[in-house]
């Protein structure tokens, strides 16, 4: 396909596509899907090798929520059954992020549901991530905790936080549809706070909530604009109980595409597989290491991920190797301030007419565990 060399090309010199060649990505045939992952990769491995990152998650405050994002277990009136509980305490939070990086995890990503943190919260998260770096050395750390308030990325910053994650999720014109107790703004203000404070920004979106390719493409090129060091891409774990439970749209083909179209527009980006891919792409997840440079390893907020050994297993299995503690993620360039941010380039193409709806796929309902291990129980953590 001259459009695949024409993409590869472009990655290979961090240009961006035009919105047309994105979509066209994402409407290709399965028939043509294995040379859009080669095609994909090829961009990959000039920017990351064949290295993967592994990333852990510690659930410092789980449940109850008060914002009302469709796509949550734990937002208002979630009737999810997930483990809800309080604030974990500094040691505490410090025991479960050992776990990950005795598993192999180089980044500990400490999350707390609600609205954004108060001062009191702030101060609480920052003695975690000193207890963390204190135990953990050259462990990075990454907190999301919601909206921020003037200086409160600056006092993480300045315990230890080496990076802040606050996703846009989904395009700007949708995103009244999915939450309405704060706005997209709300969040890419967030986000340009932490970058000024000198923090790594880590910023995606969650794909099968409903929207359309457009959707797609204007939220990742609005993410290329932001310029993130990271871009985690969910696939939506339709929890019962929520808004959008009955929100199958994915198929593994899908997801692929998906996560190939996120590499060509942000080639030099880390692009994270997150929540939702043993869900969505079972057995294929090998395949999107080809596309991605970064998962998390073990479990998520509220839903148990594949197995931490399996995790490894697939990494070795698929010829790519574990990220060590002591080598850099990101390209060179992108750590003097030269990072692939399009400006003026972006959204600055017609947009192609959407294709048809395809046939939705079956709800498999059977593979979405809550977790009930970890961070806030007695058992074990999967690390």
């Amino acid at each position: 396909m001259d459009l695949l060399n024409t993409l590869v090309e472009k990655g290979l010199r961090r240009e961006p596509p035009t919105r047309d060649e994105a979509l066209a990505v994402l409407a290709s045939s399965d028939d043509e899907l294995l040379d859009v992952v080669a095609a994909a990769g090829k961009v990959r491995r000039k920017w990351f090798g064949r290295r993967v990152k592994l990333n852990y998650l510690v659930n410092l405050k789980s449940g109850l929520c008060p914002e009302d994002c469709s796509y949550c277990s734990q937002r208002l009136g979630s009737k999810a059954e997930i483990l809800k509980y309080t604030w974990l305490k500094p040691d505490e939070a410090s025991e479960a992020a050992a776990a990950g990086v005795a598993g192999g995890a180089k980044r500990v990503c400490l999350v707390a549901s609600g609205r954004g943190p108060t001062d009191r919260d702030v101060d609480r998260v920052s003695q975690t991530i000193e207890a963390i770096k204190e135990q953990n050395e050259g462990v990075e750390v990454c907190a999301c905790l919601g909206l921020l308030s003037e200086g409160q990325a600056e006092r993480l910053r300045a315990a230890g936080a080496d990076a802040y994650n606050h996703n846009l999720n989904t395009s700007e014109a949708t995103y009244g549809d999915i939450t309405t107790t704060h706005t997209y703004a709300d969040r890419v203000e967030t986000v340009q706070q932490a970058q000024q404070a000198g923090l790594s920004a880590c910023s995606g979106l969650i794909a099968g909530m409903g929207e359309s390719d457009e959707d797609l493409v204007d939220v990742v090129f609005a993410l290329r604009e932001l310029d993130p060091d990271s871009v985690p891409v969910n696939f939506l774990i339709p929890f019962e109980g929520t808004p959008l439970a009955k929100e199958w749209n994915l198929t593994p083909q899908r997801c692929l595409r998906i996560l190939a179209m996120v590499r060509f527009v942000c080639p030099d980006v880390e692009v994270r597989l997150a929540g939702g891919r043993e869900v969505h792409l079972r057995s294929m997840q090998p395949l999107a290491l080809h596309l991605v440079n970064s998962i998390f390893l073990g479990d998520y907020l509220t839903s148990e991920g594949q197995a931490g050994k399996a995790d490894l297993e697939m990494i070795a299995d698929a010829g790519f190797e574990v990220e060590g503690a002591g080598t850099t993620t990101l390209p060179e360039h992108r750590l003097h301030g030269q990072g692939g941010g399009c400006g003026s380039v972006c959204g600055s193409e017609p947009t192609a007419a959407a294709e048809p709806p395809e046939e939705q796929p079956a709800a498999r309902t059977d593979l979405v565990a809550v977790r009930r291990r970890g961070a806030g129980t007695d058992l074990a953590p999967n690390a």
